[in-house]
């Protein structure tokens, strides 16, 4: 990798990555834009926010394994945007491990690491249990349900509060803003009624520490600010709630609707960590993110990257690359996909949203192994958004007990 002014830059004519044909579609979405550009695309994340969307494999490689020319810190690029951007609190500069390098990247990650590493995966697991047998009690005898509001985002919200140490009433505030900012609608409202939220929570649990995430952070060598303690928590927060809900209901989607799949998980050849796995690949919750702001005009394969302009990995499309899918193996068992991210700012509670979402997927097809979707695939609809892979409701039919 060179860096030079000389490169010609990409091609005119940006990518929406926000309407909602996007959206319905992303993946023929990938497949024109590899065919026009290559690996690295010209986006707009949303109106007048020009960003590169990278879809190639290696490329997203080299770059979430060099965070000295690829850094995650988006102060410079942040001076030009407005508050009101829709997309802005999602990308940011915050005072936590997501957006720093260097030792402030290190102190950060040492304390989240730690907090999260003490967690006790057995009691996680049958907490999840618990939770997941309350809800599906709450439907089993109506014969239908909306396994996105009733099933998946009751286990994500009901889990995190629990494991940040989170009262009901500050976590429904919580969600209810990053929800906002993952649609990037009322997204500015959204960072100011998390903002406030976790404020609460974080002065909470320095008044009355708790056996949590939350106590643990406070309690680290560290020695975290509360303001440094909120942007913390957003980080837990943010993959926690919005993609672990999504991985729950993308995850029954694929069971749901891939019969050969569905059959292979019933007789035995595969699990549901398989099917996750495979939900990953193919739809991860979190399809565009990783971002970086390049400091220096950088020279990815002969296309130029602006100086502290977004550089957005693509997981979804990146996974799907057929430079990587290539071969009579394919993805089957292979877990290289980049949903996690790689590098110095791979996902420190990966083992726990896996331990999560099978536990959640598992108990599910044990309680109503016979189950179909309550309306034709076709007729679904994701949510719009240039970061999320979600859907907004994932009606299901099952037989009632007699």
């Amino acid at each position: 990798m060179t860096f030079t002014s000389s490169v010609p830059t990409v091609a005119p004519g940006r990518v929406s990555l926000y309407e909602p044909g996007f959206a319905a579609d992303p993946h023929a979405a990938y497949e024109r834009m590899r065919g026009t550009y290559g690996p690295l695309v010209p986006v707009e994340l949303s109106p007048g926010i020009p960003a590169t969307l990278v879809i190639g494999y290696l490329q997203a490689r080299r770059i979430l394994n060099d965070p000295m020319y690829f850094p995650p810190d988006p102060r410079i690029w942040e001076q030009q945007v407005p508050a009101s951007c829709p997309v802005r609190p999602m990308m940011e500069w915050r005072p936590n491990a997501l957006r720093n390098g260097g030792t402030e990247h290190a102190r950060y990650r040492a304390a989240n690491t730690a907090s999260i590493n003490a967690v006790d995966q057995h009691r996680l697991r049958a907490q999840v249990e618990k939770v997941a047998e309350e809800s599906i009690g709450d439907f089993l005898t109506a014969g239908s349900a909306d396994l996105l509001t009733q099933y998946a985002w009751p286990i994500a919200f009901r889990i995190l509060s629990a494991l940040l140490g989170c009262p009901d009433g500050i976590g429904a505030r919580i969600a209810d803003g990053m929800a906002r900012i993952f649609n990037t609608t009322d997204a500015h409202e959204g960072n100011q009624i998390l903002g406030q939220a976790l404020a609460d929570l974080v002065a909470l649990r320095r008044r009355d520490p708790a056996d949590d995430i939350t106590s643990r952070l406070l309690a680290h060598p560290a020695e975290l600010t509360d303001e440094e303690m909120s942007h913390q928590l957003v980080t837990l927060y943010g993959a926690g709630i919005e993609p672990l809900t999504n991985l729950i209901a993308n995850t029954q989607l694929k069971i749901l609707t891939d019969e050969e799949f569905s059959a292979g998980l019933h007789a035995g050849r595969s699990t549901v960590r398989d099917a996750l796995d495979t939900v990953l690949y193919t739809d991860p919750p979190m399809a565009n993110y990783c971002i970086t702001y390049p400091p220096f005009p950088a020279d990815i394969d002969g296309f130029l990257l602006p100086a502290h302009q977004p550089v957005v990995i693509s997981m979804a499309a990146c996974n799907n690359d057929p430079e990587l899918t290539r071969g009579p193996a394919g993805i089957s068992g292979n877990r290289a996909h980049l949903a996690w991210s790689i590098g110095p700012h791979t996902c420190p509670a990966r083992s726990h949203a896996y331990l999560i979402a099978e536990t959640a997927v598992t108990c599910l097809l044990d309680a109503l192994p016979e189950m179909d979707l309550a309306v034709p695939a076709a007729e679904l609809r994701w949510r719009p958004g240039p970061f999320h892979r979600a859907l907004e409701s994932l009606p299901v039919r099952f037989a009632t007990a007699r």
